[in-house]
C-alpha cells in the first residue's frame, strides 16, 4: 500500500507555489523549501528538448532528407520506425538502468546519445549510416521520454502526483510547438548539419545542468518528504488500491490489469499516431495549407489544456480506468465530427480537430496514473516502463499503416479521409472496451 502524508493544505495553493519563482510548494518553511515542484519544472524542460528531438523531430528530419538526398520516403520511414523500436527496447530496462546508473548519469547518457545519434540523421551520406544513427537516438530519446518522466517526478508526489504529471507532461506539447518549428527555421538557416549540432550542443548542455543541479536530488538525500509534508506527519491512505499484489518476475505477465492496460494504451496510441500522421494532409483541401496548420496547432494547444485541466480536476481516489475511458469518448466525438463533416463543413473540422486534441496528452499521463492507483509502489516503474515500451513499439508502424489504407482507398486527398477516421475511433472503442474489461474487481 502506498501511503501519502497528510497534509491540511489544498493540493491548488501548492501548485500555485510551485509555480512562483521558487518552485516551492505548500506554506509553511518546510514546503517553501520543497524541492518536488524545481524536479517538476527541470522535468517539463527534459520533456520539451526530448519530444522536440525524439518525437516531433523525425518528420521533419524525413522532409530533409527527403529533399536532400534523395531517399525514398519509404525509406526514411523505417528508419523512423527503427529510431522508435530501438527505443522500446531500451525503456523495457529503464528501470533496470537507473538503478545502476541512477537517474543523473542516464539522463546525461541519454541526452548525449540522442544528440549524437540526431547529429548522425544529419550526416548520414548512406541508408546504413542513416539506420545506425536512428538506433544511437532510439537509445537516447527514451531517457528523455514518458516513462522518464514518470520515474524522474514520482518518488516526489503521492497526493499531488496528478497535477505534477500533468504540468511535467505538458513539456512534450510544448516541444512540438517550440522545438519542431526551430528545426525547420534552423535548418533553413544553417543547413541540417549546422542545425543538428546547434540544437543537439543545448539540449545536451542543459540536460547535464539539470541533471547535475536537480536530477541528482533525491526526497531522502533532501530529508523531505513527498508533497512537501512536514517529516513526522501521520501517514494517509494512498490511491493504491487494496487489491494490489507484488508481481515478481513474469507475474506481471499474467496479470489482468497490467496486460489490458498495456493493450489499451497500445490501441489508443496506434489509432493517434496513425491520425495524427495524415491528419494534416487530409485537412488541407478544406482549410488551405494555413488553415491546417493552424488547426495542428490548435490540436497541440487542446492536448495542453485536457492534460490540465484533468490533472487539477480528477480526485484522488477516482477510478482512473474510468477517466481514461471519458477521455478516448471525447476523441471518438472528435472523429465522428470529422466524418460529419463531410470535407466541407469546417466548423465540424474544427470541431474535430479540438475534441481529438483534448485527448492527445493524456495518452501518455493517464497510464501512469493508473498504474500508480492499481500497482504496489515498487511495481510501479516497472510497469510504466512496459507499458510505454509496448505501446511504442506498436505505434511505430502506424503512420505506415494508416498511410497504405489511405493508398488502399483512394488517391491522396479527402476522399479516403472517412475511413481513416473510421478506423481512428474504431481503435479508441477497442481501447475502452478492454481499458474497462481490466477493472479490478
Amino acid at each position: 500500500m502506498v501511503h501519502a502524508r497528510a497534509n491540511h493544505a489544498p493540493a491548488p495553493t501548492g501548485i500555485v507555489a510551485g509555480i512562483d519563482g521558487d518552485g516551492s510548494g505548500m506554506g509553511g518553511t518546510a514546503a517553501r523549501d520543497f524541492f518536488g515542484w524545481k524536479v517538476v519544472w527541470a522535468a517539463f524542460t527534459l520533456a520539451i528538448c526530448g519530444w522536440g528531438l525524439g518525437f516531433y523531430g523525425p518528420p521533419i528530419y524525413l522532409h530533409v532528407l527527403n529533399e536532400s538526398r534523395g531517399w525514398s520516403v519509404g525509406l526514411v520511414s523505417l528508419a523512423i520506425t527503427v529510431h522508435y523500436l530501438v527505443g522500446a527496447v531500451t525503456v523495457a530496462n529503464l528501470p533496470a538502468i537507473y538503478a545502476r546508473w541512477g537517474i543523473a548519469r542516464s539522463t546525461r547518457a541519454g541526452a548525449c546519445a540522442l544528440g549524437l545519434g540526431v547529429l548522425g540523421w544529419s550526416l548520414a551520406a548512406a541508408p546504413w549510416q542513416l539506420f545506425i544513427a536512428a538506433a544511437v537516438s532510439g537509445v537516447g530519446w527514451v531517457t528523455m521520454g514518458s516513462a522518464a518522466v514518470n520515474a524522474i517526478v514520482s518518488p516526489w508526489f503521492v497526493r499531488n502526483r496528478p497535477a505534477a504529471l500533468a504540468l511535467a507532461y505538458n513539456g512534450a506539447s510544448l516541444g512540438g510547438v517550440l522545438v519542431a518549428p526551430l528545426w525547420v527555421v534552423t535548418i533553413g538557416w544553417l543547413g541540417f548539419p549546422l542545425a543538428a549540432a546547434l540544437i543537439a550542443a543545448c539540449v545536451i548542455a542543459a540536460m547535464w545542468v539539470l541533471a547535475s543541479r536537480v536530477f541528482v536530488h533525491s526526497p531522502l538525500s533532501l530529508g523531505q518528504e513527498p508533497d512537501g509534508d512536514a517529516p513526522g506527519t501521520p501517514a494517509a491512505p494512498g490511491p493504491t488500491s487494496p487489491l494490489a499484489v507484488p508481481l515478481a518476475g513474469a507475474a506481471v505477465w499474467r496479470d489482468r490489469p497490467f496486460l489490458t492496460l498495456a493493450a489499451a494504451t497500445s490501441l489508443g496510441l496506434f489509432a493517434q499516431a496513425g491520425l495524427l500522421a495524415q491528419l494534416y494532409s487530409l485537412i488541407v483541401p478544406p482549410l488551405g495549407a494555413l488553415g491546417a496548420g493552424i488547426a495542428m496547432a490548435l490540436a497541440t494547444v487542446a492536448a495542453v489544456c485536457g492534460r490540465t485541466l484533468l490533472g487539477w480536476m480528477m480526485p484522488g481516489h477516482a477510478e482512473r480506468r474510468l477517466f481514461a475511458a471519458m477521455s478516448y469518448a471525447v476523441q471518438i466525438a472528435g472523429c465522428l465530427a470529422l466524418m460529419a463533416a463531410g470535407g466541407s463543413e469546417t466548423w465540424l473540422i474544427w470541431a474535430g480537430v479540438a475534441l481529438v486534441g483534448l485527448g492527445i496528452g493524456n495518452l501518455i499521463y493517464l497510464p501512469a496514473l493508473i498504474a500508480q492507483a492499481e500497482f504496489v509502489r515498487t511495481d510501479v516503474p516497472r510497469v510504466v516502463a512496459l507499458t510505454v515500451a509496448i505501446g511504442q513499439g506498436v505505434y511505430a508502424f502506424a503512420p505506415a499503416a494508416f498511410g497504405l489504407l489511405r493508398e488502399a482507398t483512394a488517391e491522396a486527398g479527402s476522399g479516403n479521409a472517412p475511413l481513416v477516421y473510421a478506423a481512428t475511433a474504431a481503435g479508441f472503442v477497442l481501447a475502452i472496451v478492454t481499458l474497462l474489461a481490466g477493472r479490478r474487481r
